[in-house]
């Protein structure tokens, strides 16, 4: 069910970062897989050196060739070659051939190409049975593949090449079309002529027909690797090959080598660094120079690129920290600048009310006098209203922004806290993560477009409804019920404390002073009467509650 789950995923269904977790506590683990993998070969050697018949001893050989094909190279040399020479003692060329034939794929596999030739030389093809000549076929395919990939001479690469695919045709005349090793020539063959739905085909088929917890699903992954379409399906499957491979205990790590140079490219260069660390590790216990040149420059470019990585990161982690800390100082030395001012406007409001209530006393012994006297004493009445009301918006606003202050200086400190708690973890890739992120700007800055909006409705609660009531039908916006305002209106707010600069407008809201003039524009071409008017009556809006 889960195999059958995952052929039927779509390239947005790739959970690539949880494939990536599995492959590192895999990693980790991997020292209980070797330890126990070691154990069952172990006990298949003590088998072997306890047998006495000829029969037993060449079987016995042979699953230790098996055994250490994809663990160690050296061993698994040794075992197919005791298996040959029990295979001479039972006067069977059929095996002694068979054996020759395994033992020239595995000089292959680690580049032993020469070896490999002269061991296929000695086969007498026409004694093998029908396993060996398959294999022989097989191996002679590889060969030639290995040889061609590697040439630098084109005449000498085409002759190869040639050979191999007249191979492949003998392998295709007698192996069965439901066989892994017509599967794996086949997708091979198709994805060099471009025919890459008919190879997906192919792959999916085998899939149905092996386990995850089978050693061959590791294959099986890689060659679906290679015919897949989109980045993300490609490292699905490469992704499933390398942790199949790892739980297997297999030395010879080709899917993981190819993934950490993927991830190099794509910047995550700590992971990349982790599992080109154990491919070298692997390959070292494997034991083939073919893998190592493979590994050299791809480690030699991750282990620069990761340095680059921790230079970096070390620079911009001690510029947070300053800037953190000059920032912490300017929050202070703001509050102590609104403490200063905010006592002063106390003062101020104080000597306001005391001239307020000598005018009042005045105005009521003057209640006779001249009408001009009277207008003045409402003018300056409505004077003294705006400046109580501008008084309460500043005391409101104020009040809100200290509040916020100190919230920001406690988030500053967190984040301060974090940052040195990372630093000592070495959590390098993290910090690198977080700073590059604009989650935090975006986060705070709806936090202060969240407050402006409460505070302001609370001061100016019919502010939205007297707003509509100047717009044509159509264009009037619907009050939130979370208390927040539009974009739209939020500018007429700010218009309404007073903040009438399309740019100081921008610069609180975040948007371009372009962006600022189109929404004026667009709300006064839809005012009920005189638009040029329109900000004018704007001011007039509301009374604070």
């Amino acid at each position: 069910m889960v195999l059958m789950a995952g052929l039927s995923l779509s390239a947005e269904e790739y959970d690539l970062q949880a494939i990536y977790e599995q492959i590192d506590d895999a990693i980790d683990h991997s020292p209980e897989y070797v330890a126990d993998y070691e154990r069952q070969i172990e006990d298949k050697r003590l088998q072997y050196v306890k047998a006495t018949a000829p029969e037993e001893k060449y079987q016995l050989a042979f699953q230790l060739y098996e055994s250490y094909k994809s663990f160690m190279n050296d061993s698994a040399l040794y075992y197919i070659d005791e298996a040959e020479q029990w295979a001479v003692r039972l006067n069977q060329p059929e095996r002694v051939g068979n054996c020759r034939v395994l033992r020239a794929f595995q000089c292959s596999t680690v580049g032993y190409y020469s070896e490999a030739l002269t061991f296929l030389k000695s086969v007498n093809k026409n004694q093998l049975d029908s396993v060996g000549l398959r294999n022989y076929y097989m191996t002679q395919m590889h060969v030639y593949g290995e040889l061609g990939y590697y040439s630098k001479i084109l005449s000498m690469q085409s002759g190869y090449y040639q050979n191999r695919s007249l191979y492949r045709d003998s392998l295709f005349a007698i192996a069965s079309h439901d066989s892994p090793d017509y599967y794996m020539n086949r997708i091979y063959q198709l994805q060099e002529q471009n025919r890459m739905a008919e190879a997906r085909e192919i792959c999916d088929k085998w899939l149905r027909q092996v386990t995850p917890e089978s050693r061959d699903y590791a294959i099986v992954c890689y060659y679906r690797w290679m015919s897949s379409e989109t980045p993300e399906e490609k490292q699905y499957w490469l992704a499933q090959s390398a942790l199949s491979d790892i739980r297997h205990a297999v030395m010879d790590q080709a899917s993981l080598l190819q993934l950490a140079e993927i991830l190099n490219n794509e910047g995550h260069l700590e992971r990349s660094y982790k599992y080109i660390r154990f491919t070298w590790d692997c390959n070292n216990r494997f034991n083939t120079r073919m893998r190592s040149w493979q590994i050299t420059p791809i480690l030699n470019v991750i282990e620069n690129n990761y340095q680059k990585a921790v230079d970096h990161n070390t620079k911009v982690l001690w510029t947070s920290v300053v800037v953190v800390s000059v920032l912490a100082l300017l929050l202070l030395g703001v509050l102590l600048f609104l403490h200063r001012r905010n006592r002063q406007l106390d003062a101020a409001r104080q000597a306001l009310k005391t001239s307020n209530d000598e005018l009042e006393g005045a105005n009521r012994m003057l209640a006779t006098q001249t009408e001009e006297l009277s207008t003045l004493n409402t003018q300056l009445s409505a004077l003294n209203a705006q400046l109580s009301e501008s008084n309460q918006v500043k005391e409101e606003y104020i009040g809100r922004f200290m509040s916020l202050c100190s919230q920001y200086i406690d988030k500053l400190d967190d984040y301060r806290k974090m940052v040195n708690k990372k630093m000592k973890n070495k959590e390098l890739e993290e910090l690198y993560r977080l700073s590059k992120s604009s989650e935090l700007k975006e986060r705070e800055l709806d936090e202060l477009l969240q407050n402006f909006d409460s505070v302001f409705l609370h001061l100016y609660p019919n502010f939205v409804d007297e707003f509509n009531a100047l717009l044509q039908p159509e264009l009037r916006f619907q009050k939130k019920d979370d208390n927040r305002l539009v974009t739209e209106i939020r500018i007429f707010a700010l218009i309404r404390l007073g903040i009438e600069d399309s740019s100081k407008i921008a610069e609180f809201l975040h948007y371009s002073v372009n962006t600022i003039y189109n929404y004026r524009a667009r709300i006064k071409n839809g005012a009920l009467d005189n638009r040029e008017s329109f900000e004018r009556r704007v001011k007039m809006l509301g009374r604070v509650q």
